[in-house]
C-alpha cells in the first residue's frame, strides 16, 4: 500500500484517539466508520488490520419529554409536541448515519427540531435490540412501518410529514421518500445518489444495504481501482451508468427536497452525488454547498467549547468551516420543513 494511503489512514486513527481521549463517543463513532469503511476497502493494508473496532451502536435514551417506543417491530425515540388551539404539528421522520442505533448526534438534532415546533420520531434501524445488527439488507419495509405509526398519533398534520437524514440516513431518506408521495418534504445531508454496499463493522463482507419484498436492492460496488476511501466511492459512482439500476430512484419523489453537502468530504462524494439528484429531479430541488465543509456538514452547530467540535473536520473540511456550514444551513433546514 502506498504511503500516502498509510498516512491517510493514519490520520483517521488519530483523529479517533483524540475524539475518544475527549469523550466524544459520537464523533468517535463517526470517525471510526470512515477506518471501518476503508478496512473494507482495502483489506491488505497494514493499517486495515490494526485491532480498532467501532463501539457498540448507542441506543440513547429519549430527552426529556420524549418516550420510547418499541411497537410494531420498531426502536424509536418519540417526540411529541403540545400545540395551542386547533393547530397540528408537523412531524419529521429522523434517521442517522452509519452510527447506528439512536446516536447522540441525530438526538440533538431531534432536540433541536423539537425546540421549534416538530414533532420528531428518531427511528433506529440496526444495531438496536430487535433489529439488524450491522447495516445490511435492512428492509425498507420497516420504514414504512414508521410512517403507517406516525400518522396514527393524535395531534400530528398528515399534510407535513417530513423524513431527515444524513450519510446513509441521507440514503435511506430519499429511498423512502421515492416510495412516498404522500410525504411534504425530504431534506438529505451529506447525501448519496445511489445504493451502496452494507456496512459490517468487524470487517465482513456485506450486500446490498437495503431489500424490499424480501430482495436486496441492486447495489454499486466500491471501485476495483481505489486508493483510497474516498476514492472507492468516486471511483464506483463512476460505473452509475453502467448500473442504472443501482441509483436511487429520486424522479418517484413527489416531496419538495433539500440537500446539504461538503465540497471538501473526504468519506464520499457527497456534492457530486447531490447534484446527479438535481439534474434527475430539476428545479425542485434546493442545494446548499459549503467548500470547507465535509461529512461534518449536517446538522445544528457546535458550541466552539465542546469536545465534539474539534473533530468535526476529521472526515473533510475544517472544524470553523463544517461548523460554519452548520450554522448557516441548519435555520435554511428549519424554514424549509416549516413552510
Amino acid at each position: 500500500m502506498e504511503d500516502g494511503m498509510d498516512r491517510h489512514f493514519r490520520s483517521i486513527i488519530e483523529g479517533w484517539r483524540r475524539v475518544v481521549n475527549e469523550g466524544d463517543v459520537a464523533s468517535a463513532r463517526a470517525i471510526t466508520t470512515g477506518l471501518t469503511l476503508a478496512a473494507c476497502l482495502f483489506p491488505s493494508s497494514a493499517v486495515a488490520q490494526q485491532p480498532f473496532r467501532m463501539p457498540p451502536p448507542e441506543v440513547a435514551q429519549p430527552a426529556p419529554g420524549g418516550v420510547r417506543i418499541t411497537e410494531d417491530g420498531l426502536v424509536a425515540n418519540w417526540y411529541a409536541v403540545s400545540r395551542q388551539g386547533a393547530s397540528r404539528a408537523p412531524v419529521v421522520l429522523l434517521l442517522g448515519g452509519s452510527e447506528g442505533g439512536i446516536g447522540a448526534g441525530a438526538g440533538r438534532q431531534a432536540a433541536d427540531l423539537v425546540a421549534h415546533g416538530f414533532a420528531v420520531l428518531h427511528l433506529a434501524y440496526f444495531g438496536a435490540p430487535g433489529l439488524p445488527p450491522r447495516l445490511d439488507m435492512v428492509p425498507l419495509e420497516y420504514f414504512d412501518r414508521a410512517l403507517v405509526w406516525i400518522k396514527r398519533q393524535p395531534g400530528i398534520d398528515p399534510a407535513r410529514i417530513a423524513v431527515v437524514g444524513a450519510s446513509k440516513g441521507a440514503e435511506a431518506a430519499l429511498l423512502v421518500a421515492s416510495r412516498h408521495p404522500e410525504l411534504h418534504a425530504v431534506v438529505a445531508g451529506a447525501p448519496s445518489a445511489a445504493v451502496w454496499p452494507g456496512i459490517d463493522f468487524t470487517g465482513r463482507d456485506t450486500g446490498s444495504s437495503w431489500t424490499l419484498r424480501g430482495r436486496p436492492l441492486p447495489y454499486l460496488r466500491y471501485g476495483p481501482a481505489a486508493t483510497s476511501m474516498f476514492d472507492g466511492y468516486k471511483t464506483g459512482l463512476a460505473t452509475l451508468p453502467e448500473h442504472r439500476d443501482a441509483a436511487i430512484p429520486v424522479t418517484r419523489i413527489k416531496a419538495k427536497v433539500l440537500l446539504v453537502c461538503g465540497r471538501s468530504d473526504t468519506l464520499w462524494p457527497s456534492c457530486p452525488m447531490a447534484e446527479q439528484v438535481q439534474r434527475a429531479i430539476g428545479p425542485k430541488v434546493t442545494i446548499l454547498a459549503y467548500e470547507d465543509a465535509g461529512h461534518a456538514v449536517f446538522g445544528p452547530p457546535i458550541q466552539v467549547r465542546a469536545a465534539a467540535y474539534h473533530s468535526l473536520g476529521s472526515l473533510g473540511g475544517t472544524p470553523e468551516g463544517n461548523n460554519g456550514a452548520r450554522a448557516d444551513a441548519w435555520p435554511k433546514v428549519l424554514a424549509f420543513l416549516g413552510d
